[in-house]
């Protein structure tokens, strides 16, 4: 992770961490993690994923914080829409996971 990860608030930190692994698991090149806003759609016009890439970040998101994504919930869309929509579902998760 670089530097800028180390100066910046818990959810913006959980942000950026979640930008690089959608860089890493979906070998995008020429971009970094800090160039992609929390609030850009991650499909469609916005960063171009598609469905096939979704179930590879959903595969990488579960091993890398130890959480569970029903592909079948009707929240999975939304929870998938952005970086920050993302970032609020791993942290609502690991967080139900402690209680």
């Amino acid at each position: 992770m670089n530097d800028l990860s180390q100066h910046v608030s818990s959810p913006q930190k959980l942000q950026l961490e979640i930008a690089q692994l959608i860089i890493d698991t979906l070998n995008l090149e020429d971009i970094a993690a800090a160039d992609i806003p929390a609030d850009q759609p991650l499909f469609g016009a916005g960063l171009g994923l598609d469905s096939v890439d979704a179930l590879e970040l959903a595969l990488a998101l579960q091993k890398r914080y130890e959480i569970r994504i029903a592909s079948d919930s009707k929240d999975a869309r939304q929870h998938f829409s952005t970086i920050a929509s993302l970032a609020a579902f791993v942290q609502a998760q690991r967080t139900a996971c402690v209680a």
